[in-house]
């Protein structure tokens, strides 16, 4: 699948197809009721009456941040917007750092609510994209940059849970789900971002791993922790839609039930919400009740912790009980020779074809991907992070240095990334083997179809396309690519669409052709 994050760029993860109860516009899940804001009611298309951010003062702590998002909660409780549909973002700065956006997600206890974690690349990437099954696209956000919103220092990484609004189909992704991801995001709240992941085919079998992740999932978090370069922000998203079925009252419920972490079963709720529910004829004391469930949230331990879990030795330990592949070694053997008959053809059908084997582990004890994901930080330099994790469901994690693409304004840019080689041991071992990789005939061979199928495609779409460099290295902490970075004009914002469609799945995750290299995947039991 692919993964997505914010500033509209696009990168690479896996996917699959879900199953959920539905009524009209909402959808049920374990833990709580959300809207799908690809549900019914034919009002995905209809701008939101209103999109906006509030900034809070900043303050010093993260405590005292969650302390102002409680009061925020009860100002908007007590004055709701008087409007059928909208989406609110929240936010605090906080003026010291306090810690890592990840450290902040792993003390969440928030088991069975949807988690995201993106993080940037350090060699100056954007943090966000938008992808396909087998890949990753990190956020969506508005038009890709906006003249209006204020400057601040680049985000870092973004950790978030609960959903505010999330997007979820068992069809493949298509334009009208794009527009109706775009339709809660705006140039004037760039924070304000989808994380998620699209499936590499939609027509293929689905594994049940991924079936909670439907053709497509994305989710607009409820409470994030957002990690910049120069200190942090705690924030909280509301989102509502009554042509969605989804009112302004149930989607501030939701959000006090994911800030106080509590189910909304009468065996799992706090005294505090029973207490509510009794008193509900009487609206005066609702509000009293209610201003006293939002002063617990800075202070539970079952609510939204504004603390920060560093651990001295963050890998799990895990002793493997059983391994296996899948397809088989055998099986994937014969795949490669019949792959590489079909290649040498005269007239080949398929030039290019990436052919690859699931791992299955099992351990003796389950391992928190957030914690496993912490241990991947040292692998992840020069690359980017990233965890989806819808409600109740397995989390799809991992490290990767491919952007599929990044858009500002009307500016796409891209890359071309193929060829691997180990890094050297010693320096000048280093270089040596960085040579080879650049002047080694086969792997110009890939990395050319790569760069080249990248190039026509925008051509196709573009204007101004522009490769500069045409081919250099990249280096990993363990490995390094040949790459080559790309850049070209789109005529309008929607024609972002057309570029994801057309570039993922590209080369270096697929082949080529796209559709012959695909079919042969799926008729060899490749995954």
């Amino acid at each position: 699948m692919a993964a997505a994050a914010a500033n509209s760029a696009v990168r690479r993860l896996p996917f699959a197809a879900a199953s959920s109860r539905r009524h009209a516009g909402a959808m049920y899940r374990p833990c709580s009721l959300s809207m799908n804001g690809c549900g019914g009611g034919g009002g995905e298309q209809a701008p939101l009456a209103i999109c906006e951010t509030r900034t809070l003062p900043a303050v010093s702590t993260a405590e005292s941040a969650a302390a102002q998002l409680g009061s925020a909660v009860a100002a908007l409780n007590a004055d709701p917007p008087r409007c059928r549909s909208g989406i609110i973002r929240v936010e605090v700065p906080i003026r010291e750092g306090g810690g890592e956006a990840i450290e902040w997600l792993q003390a969440q206890r928030a088991a069975l609510l949807p988690r995201c974690f993106f993080s940037e690349r350090a060699a100056g990437g954007h943090l966000g994209s938008t992808g396909a099954d087998g890949s990753a696209s990190p956020p969506f956000s508005g038009n890709g940059g906006s003249l209006r919103r204020p400057r601040r220092p680049p985000v870092r990484s973004v950790a978030g849970v609960g959903s505010a609004v999330h997007f979820r189909r068992s069809d493949p992704f298509a334009f009208r789900d794009w527009r109706s991801i775009k339709r809660f995001l705006s140039t004037d709240c760039p924070l304000i971002r989808a994380y998620g992941a699209i499936r590499f085919d939609a027509t293929a079998i689905v594994s049940p791993e991924w079936k909670d992740y439907g053709s497509f999932y994305f989710v607009v978090p409820q409470v994030e922790f957002d990690e910049l370069e120069e200190g942090s922000i705690l924030a909280m998203t509301i989102a509502w839609d009554d042509s969605l079925l989804w009112t302004w009252q149930e989607a501030m419920d939701e959000l006090q039930a994911t800030m106080l972490q509590t189910e909304p079963s009468n065996s799992m709720e706090s005294p505090v919400l029973q207490m509510e529910k009794q008193e509900s004829q009487n609206s005066k004391v609702k509000e009293v009740l209610v201003e006293k469930k939002i002063k617990l949230m800075g202070q539970s331990q079952n609510g939204i912790s504004p603390l920060f879990l560093k651990l001295n030795d963050p890998c799990p330990k895990a002793n493997i009980i059983s391994l296996n592949h899948v397809p088989t070694k055998a099986s994937w053997d014969v795949s490669v020779v019949k792959a590489l008959q079909m290649i040498k053809e005269s007239d080949p059908e398929l030039v290019k074809v990436v052919l690859a084997r699931c791992n299955r582990y099992i351990t003796d004890i389950g391992i928190d991907p957030i914690a496993l994901l912490a241990c991947l930080k040292g692998e992840g330099q020069n690359a980017y992070q990233f965890c989806i994790q819808p409600p109740d469901a397995p989390a799809f994690i991992g490290n990767t240095p491919e952007q599929l693409f990044h858009r500002k304004y009307l500016s796409i840019s891209t890359e071309a990334l193929a060829g691997t080689r180990a890094r050297g041991v010693t320096k000048s071992e280093d270089i040596q083997i960085g040579q080879d990789l650049l002047f080694s005939p086969k792997e110009n061979i890939e990395f050319t179809i790569v760069r080249e199928s990248i190039r026509n495609k925008l051509e196709n779409l573009c204007s101004k396309i522009l490769v500069k460099p045409s081919k250099s290295l990249r280096k990993l902490p363990r490995v390094q690519h040949l790459s080559a970075q790309l850049s070209a004009t789109i005529r309008n914002e929607d024609d972002e669409f057309d570029i994801l469609k057309s570039l993922h799945p590209s080369p270096a995750v697929c082949g080529l052709p796209t559709e012959e290299a695909r079919r042969f995947i799926e008729e060899n039991g490749m995954v």
